[in-house]
């Protein structure tokens, strides 16, 4: 599922920027809540079925199908995006925040390869066919209340 941007009129995974008092995590369900209306719960998030479940003393995060750093336009500043993989069966029980985008679709691999160039950032093709070429099928379907937002007292 992408979203067209309406300032970049480019198909984009949701997301934002990290705030001074969330983890990334929080970062990640705010988005998500803002950008498409799901709620957190009503999601699973792809892991591989090797990973690290546990951890002493900090919050454990799920492990992303990636993470890149790429310039943003002319702008001599950087984005660094961590990407997840998500699946659901449901529709979305929030609405959009104020001001989001509202044209969001879901696609296939074949559709998303289609997209012409001009209006998809190729790093987002390649994270949107890598999710569902191999981590769809590959990856197990944990449920993403397994995760802890911050909370200064569990650290």
């Amino acid at each position: 599922m992408l979203h067209r941007h309406k300032k970049l009129n480019q198909w984009l995974q949701f997301g934002g920027h990290v705030e001074l008092n969330e983890t990334p995590w929080d970062a990640v369900v705010h988005e998500i809540a803002e950008e498409s209306g799901y709620e957190i719960r009503q999601l699973k998030v792809l892991q591989p079925s090797l990973r690290l479940t546990k951890i002493s003393n900090a919050i454990l995060h799920p492990y992303p199908i990636a993470i890149l750093t790429h310039r943003f336009g002319d702008i001599d500043h950087y984005h660094t995006d961590i990407a997840y993989a998500f699946v659901t069966h449901e529709s979305p029980e929030g609405s959009l925040g104020e001001g989001e985008s509202t044209e969001i679709r879901s696609f296939t691999a074949k559709e998303i390869a289609a997209i012409p160039r001009e209006e998809i950032p190729e790093n987002v093709r390649e994270l949107g066919l890598f999710a569902l070429e191999n981590c769809l099928t590959g990856w197990s379907y944990i449920d993403t209340v397994d995760f802890q937002t911050s909370d200064p007292s569990s650290i």
